[in-house]
């Protein structure tokens, strides 16, 4: 069964760092793209990175709004998607959820994403 479980959300401060880890199993991650989504309450879901199979060289693509401040990487040993999160501003306050997606050339449209984990709140405020 496949599962993808969120963590490392909270409460930061603006210009803060959070790091969040989505663990994944019931599945080869290896011809899996991943991606994270994010949702604010009130606003539609947004893509925020993804990353490609291990097997197209874990490409990423990022939202214009976090280009440069956030960054997300995959551990193909330990079926691990993780995205850093930089300079936090408080518009990145949202739910953060993370998304998986058999094939091998990310896009950050959640159509090419069939699983998804339950979420992870992320508060940017001081």
């Amino acid at each position: 069964q496949l599962q993808l479980v969120e963590s490392g959300g909270g409460l930061v401060q603006p210009g803060g760092t959070l790091r969040l880890s989505c663990a994944t199993s019931g599945f080869n991650f290896n011809y899996y793209i991943a991606g994270w989504f994010r949702q604010a309450p009130g606003k539609e879901r947004e893509g925020v990175a993804c990353i490609s199979s291990k097997s197209h060289g874990s490409q990423t693509e990022y939202a214009d709004s976090v280009k440069g401040r956030f960054s997300i990487s995959r551990d193909n040993t330990k079926n691990m998607v993780y995205l850093q999160m930089n300079t936090l501003k408080p518009g990145d306050t949202a739910s953060y959820f993370c998304a998986t997606g058999y094939g091998n050339t990310c896009h950050l449209d959640s159509d090419f994403f069939g699983s998804w984990g339950q979420g992870t709140p992320v508060t940017v405020s001081s």
